[in-house]
């Protein structure tokens, strides 16, 4: 799991050269939607899903809708490596969400700590690229940093609201809505020319592996380890996207990106340490930060 949600990054990359971001998404959406649909009907997790349909599309605009459309316009501009460690703080912005739900144990001084080393890794790899030769537009780095958010708050919804209904029907129909709501934006932005092959074969791969077949292992690991454990897999992917941003995009890996990626994963790990219980909020619903 740590390897496939580490691609999606390389994959957004490479599709966003011939696609606009509202097709890559749609495509992203539609054909996991497909899949995932049939599996939840199947098991009998679509009707649950649906009786809560208003939690179920709140938490697929938070969840998808809007954090899917901004990666991938940020990575326009963005490295997928770069991205990757932005996103990679989103256990840090958890647990401050957690603190703000009322969780009084998320702000602990250990983890406080965790937060303020994770942040200086963001503000690092932030900093270097926006002083670099050629900046990115700071509006990339801003949609970058409201995805962690949407990606952090997320799970709140599945947890408190959604808990008593089918992960896999959730999904489902949240991808089948995502689909349905970027259908009309998809076809106004679609390509005047035909698109390189590349580009479709990493949309394609963004939902076939990154999203449908992601999301059905996933619930498999749960299901073998917890929650807990696959609440580590976020600690995993930005070290796959870095590697092939590095390998296949020849994206630089500077010192300060090996810095950064040490803080920020550092103050992940203190961040959502185990205080009082067992399970953080912020990992409760088994949903990590993904792409």
């Amino acid at each position: 799991m740590g390897a496939i949600w580490g691609v999606p990054y390389l994959f957004i990359r490479v599709a966003v050269r011939d696609f606009a971001p509202p097709v890559v998404v749609f495509g992203r959406s539609s054909l996991a939607a497909i899949v995932l649909i049939a599996i939840a009907h199947r098991t009998g997790a679509l009707r649950p899903a649906l009786r809560q349909w208003r939690m179920v599309l709140a938490f697929a605009g938070i969840e998808m809708g809007v954090p899917w459309v901004l990666l991938t316009n940020a990575e326009q501009h963005l490295p997928s490596g770069l991205t990757a460690l932005i996103v990679a703080a989103v256990p840090i912005v958890g647990a401050i969400a957690a603190f703000l739900l009322g969780e009084r144990s998320a702000l602990r001084p250990i983890r406080v700590c965790g937060i303020v080393i994770g942040l200086s890794g963001v503000a690092l790899l932030v900093g270097r690229d926006l002083s670099g030769d050629s900046p990115p537009p700071v509006w990339s780095v801003i949609e970058v940093l409201i995805v962690c958010v949407c990606y952090a708050t997320a799970p709140f919804i599945a947890d408190r609201r959604l808990s008593d209904v089918p992960s896999i029907g959730v999904i489902a129909v949240s991808l089948g809505a995502v689909a349905i709501v970027y259908a009309p934006f998809a076809f106004l932005a679609r390509p005047a020319s035909t698109p390189h092959i590349r580009p479709v074969l990493a949309v394609l791969g963004l939902a076939v592996i990154c999203t449908g077949l992601a999301f059905v292992v996933f619930f498999r690991l749960i299901a073998e380890v917890g929650p807990t454990r696959a609440g580590l897999i976020p600690f995993a992917n930005p070290v796959v996207a870095v590697a092939l941003g590095a390998i296949v995009l020849d994206e630089q890996i500077t010192v300060a990106t090996m810095i950064g990626f040490v803080l920020v994963l550092t103050g992940c790990w203190l961040a959502t340490r185990p205080v009082t219980t067992l399970v953080d909020a912020e990992t409760s619903s088994g949903m990590p930060s993904r792409a």
